[in-house]
C-alpha cells in the first residue's frame, strides 16, 4: 500500500491542476530571495502577495525589491527618469504584503516557500496552509537542501507540491530547478514549469534528489575547496584564482560561499549528510563550522573566509 498510495493520491485530485493558469502568487518568506521572487512575478503581470511575520520585515522586503527595480531602471531608462519611475511604481502596486498567511492564500494559484531551511517550520507551515487553500492551489518550496517530499509529506497535496528552486540574485539569474517527486501530478510540473518560463527563466527539471542538480554538484565542490585549504596545500586565493582562470568560474568557490552565507553552505552540507552519511564528499569541516560558530557568515556579515566592507 505504500507504494500505491502516492498514485491514488494523483488519481483522485490530479484534475485539479489541469490547464491552470498561474495569476495570483503567495510567496511566504519576505527575506532576499522572497522578495526576489516577488519582484520577477510581479514584473510579468502576476498579482503578488508577499507575507513574513512582522511589517518592519516586509517593509524591508519592498526597499529590496525597490532597490532592485531602481538598477534596472536604470538602464532600461536611462534618458527617461520619469518613466523609470512609472515602471518601478507600476510593478511595486502589484505586491502586497501581509503577516497573516492563513488569510492571503484563498485567492492563490500558486503559494511559494522561502523561509528558513528547516524541515519542522516547512512542514508546520504547509500543514497550517493546506487546510485552508484552494483544492487547485500549488504548493512549492524554495529548499535548496531538504526533500521537497519530505515537506509535502505534512499536506493532503502531494500531487500538486513540488520544488522551484530560485537562485539568487532572482532578478537576475536565469535559472529555476523545478523538483518533483514520486507523487507530484504531471499537470503539477507543467504548470511550475510554464510559470517559470512566463518569469523569463529557464528550467530545469529533476527529481528529489539531495540538492538537485546545481546544489548537489556545486557545494561538494566548495567543500572540497575548504579541505584542500585545511591541508595547507594551497591558499584559499590561489584556489579560488585556479577556479576562474582555469575552470572559467565567474567566482572561486571560497568567494562563492561568502556571497551564498556559511551558514547556508553548512546547512546543505549537513542535509546531504544526513541523507547520505557515508559519503565522504558530504563531510563537514572544522574551519567552516568555527567560522558559523563565531558568526562569520559571508558578505552579508562583513567577513566570512573573506573580509568585506
Amino acid at each position: 500500500m505504500a507504494f500505491a498510495a502516492p498514485q491514488i493520491v494523483r488519481g483522485f485530485s490530479s484534475s485539479a491542476v489541469r490547464n491552470v493558469v498561474i495569476k495570483n502568487v503567495t510567496i511566504i518568506g519576505g527575506g532576499q530571495m522572497g522578495a526576489g521572487i516577488a519582484q520577477v512575478a510581479a514584473s510579468t503581470g502576476h498579482s503578488v502577495t508577499l507575507v513574513d511575520t512582522s511589517d518592519e520585515i516586509l517593509k524591508k522586503s519592498i526597499k529590496l525589491i525597490e532597490g532592485s527595480l531602481k538598477r534596472v531602471a536604470k538602464k532600461k531608462f536611462s534618458n527617461k527618469p520619469e518613466a523609470g519611475e512609472e515602471f518601478i511604481k507600476k510593478i511595486v502596486q502589484k505586491v502586497s504584503t501581509s503577516t497573516d498567511a492563513e488569510s492571503t492564500i484563498q485567492g492563490s494559484d500558486l503559494v511559494v516557500e522561502a523561509i528558513v531551511e528547516n524541515l519542522k517550520i516547512k512542514q508546520d507551515l504547509f500543514s497550517r496552509l493546506d487546510k485552508l487553500a484552494p483544492s487547485h492551489t500549488i504548493f512549492a518550496s524554495n529548499t535548496s537542501s531538504l526533500s521537497i517530499c519530505d515537506i509535502a509529506s505534512s499536506t493532503n497535496r502531494q500531487d500538486r507540491f513540488g520544488g522551484l528552486h530560485f537562485f539568487n540574485p532572482v532578478a537576475m539569474m536565469k535559472l529555476v530547478e523545478v523538483i518533483g517527486t514520486p507523487a507530484t501530478s504531471q499537470d503539477t510540473l507543467d504548470s511550475l514549469v510554464d510559470f517559470s518560463k512566463v518569469l523569463g527563466k529557464t528550467p530545469v527539471s529533476c527529481k528529489d534528489t539531495s540538492g538537485f542538480i546545481v546544489n548537489r554538484l556545486l557545494v561538494p565542490c566548495m567543500m572540497e575547496a575548504i579541505r584542500l585549504y585545511e591541508r595547507g596545500d594551497a591558499s584559499k586565493e590561489d584556489i579560488d584564482i585556479g577556479m576562474k582562470l582555469g575552470a572559467g568560474y565567474p567566482m572561486g568557490p571560497f568567494e562563492l560561499a561568502d556571497y551564498v552565507g556559511l551558514d547556508i553552505v553548512k546547512a546543505v552540507i549537513e542535509a546531504f549528510k544526513t541523507k547520505d552519511p557515508k559519503n565522504p564528499l558530504f563531510d563537514s569541516s572544522d574551519l567552516l563550522n568555527k567560522l558559523v560558530a563565531e558568526g562569520k557568515l559571508g558578505i552579508k556579515t562583513g567577513e566570512g573566509f573573506y573580509k568585506h566592507k
